[in-house]
């Protein structure tokens, strides 16, 4: 099994052929430092200075020579059409308070499939449809890692940590909580 390293990620060049091709979900494209298995059974040691959200189309570029490029995988989402743009912002509030890990757009928002979250949204009004698609959900305030210049930051604001991708079960702002999809008192 041959081994490989890199520490530069940049947006991939349009005319470069890839040594590999790396599909992995959302969740395996926040990285900083991680061992990736390629298709080929290769190792790649990735060691960034700091921790970044690949993007689909974003390079690996190796220290030996050579680009890996990442693509994102489809997966199982729930789009949120709002009936307007005022409505858009409350719905993101409401997931935001949940540090739901969200893509945000114009006119929809998309969220990891939760039907405990679904019912909160059509309850709350908003239309939400079962897709398969590309995720890249929006980071932090806090997260000043790669960003490909195609995605905006979250704004959402708690604390000076970024929530986003992991559990937590640690106490903040005076009130208690644990897990993904948690709903906070104050509501």
């Amino acid at each position: 099994m041959p081994y490989r390293s890199t520490s530069i990620v940049s947006p991939a060049p349009a005319d470069i052929t890839p040594v590999a091709l790396l599909r992995l979900p959302h969740d395996q494209r926040h990285v900083r430092r991680k061992l990736l298995h390629l298709p080929d059974d290769d190792l790649v040691m990735l060691d960034l200075k700091q921790a970044v959200m690949l993007a689909d189309g974003d390079a690996l570029v190796l220290e030996q020579g050579g680009y890996i490029l990442i693509a994102a995988v489809e997966e199982p989402l729930y789009e949120i059409l709002p009936r307007n743009r005022l409505h858009l912002i409350e719905l993101a509030w409401h997931l935001g308070n949940r540090h739901l890990q969200a893509e945000i757009r114009e006119d929809r928002i998309v969220i990891l499939r939760d039907p405990v979250i679904r019912s909160m949204l059509i309850g709350l009004g908003a239309e939400v449809n079962e897709v398969t698609a590309q995720f890249q959900p929006m980071r932090g305030a806090y997260h000043s890692g790669h960003d490909n210049g195609s995605h905006a930051h979250e704004a959402h604001e708690h604390g000076k940590h970024d929530h986003a991708g992991h559990d937590h079960d640690h106490p903040h702002d005076g009130h208690g909580h644990s897990g993904k999809g948690h709903s906070h008192s104050h509501d």
